[in-house]
């Protein structure tokens, strides 16, 4: 039978070494519409497809991308709801330390707190783990790029993507990445990415990109400017 038999427990090790609803909760991250970063010299964007269930939903009601701090941002792919109890204890997590240390809370340490609280989900009976992974933007010593999976584990990045494209999205990013790019090359790269596997026309309906550059202010572009980075890759 495999690890079948342990597919529905969260607490139960299959033979194989592993936890099966992780795997689960990690296919429904992969079902999720792409996600990106791009960490530049000057700055970090995340971007993320912004697909809607039905023409009469008002897209102006949808938002992937969220901001945690003020300088730091995250957006998701997977399930909408999980990212939102995500989001709500990562901003308590932040308010509590700068609420003691009177300083913005570092964004390794935020990440760290957020992974904590997924992790914490992957060994406790009666619940399941969270079936969102997450990419964490940020400065404070410099442009951070993280990303956290539902087992709790996260990594640094210079650039990332997840969701439904992810394979294409990463091969996509590997032969365009520089070091050396600044921000507005980064936006412009995101953007290619997600052309890579959209279906249909891309517009500012229908993407969402946040960016943070060395004013340390995190800010969702408005339909507007991307418009505007829409023109200048086509």
């Amino acid at each position: 039978m495999g690890d079948s038999q342990y597919s529905f427990s969260l607490t139960t090790f299959s033979p194989s070494g592993k936890l099966v609803q992780i795997e689960h909760a990690l296919t429904a991250v992969g079902s999720g519409q792409t996600s990106l970063g791009i960490k530049a010299s000057n700055g970090v964007v995340i971007a993320t497809e912004k697909k809607l269930p039905s023409i009469l939903v008002d897209e102006a009601s949808v938002q992937k991308i969220q901001t945690l701090t003020p300088n730091i941002g995250v957006v998701y792919s997977g399930m909408g709801p999980d990212s939102r109890v995500l989001v709500r204890k990562s901003r308590k997590s932040a308010e509590q330390y700068y609420r003691l240390y009177k300083e913005p809370i570092p964004v390794t340490q935020l990440v760290r707190e957020t992974a904590a609280v997924m992790q914490e989900f992957t060994q406790s009976g009666g619940v399941r783990p969270f079936g969102v992974s997450l990419l964490v933007a940020g400065f404070d010593e410099g442009p951070q790029l993280y990303q956290v999976d539902p087992s709790g584990s996260y990594f640094s990045w210079k650039a990332s993507a997840m969701g439904k494209n992810v394979s294409n999205a990463k091969t996509f990013l590997e032969k365009r990445y520089t070091e050396e790019m600044e921000l507005d090359d980064a936006v412009h790269t995101a953007i290619l990415t997600l052309k890579e596997g959209f279906e249909g026309q891309i517009s500012s309906k229908n993407i969402e990109i946040g960016i943070i550059g060395t004013d340390k202010v995190f800010r969702i572009l408005t339909p507007t400017e991307i418009d505007d980075y829409l023109q200048e890759v086509e």
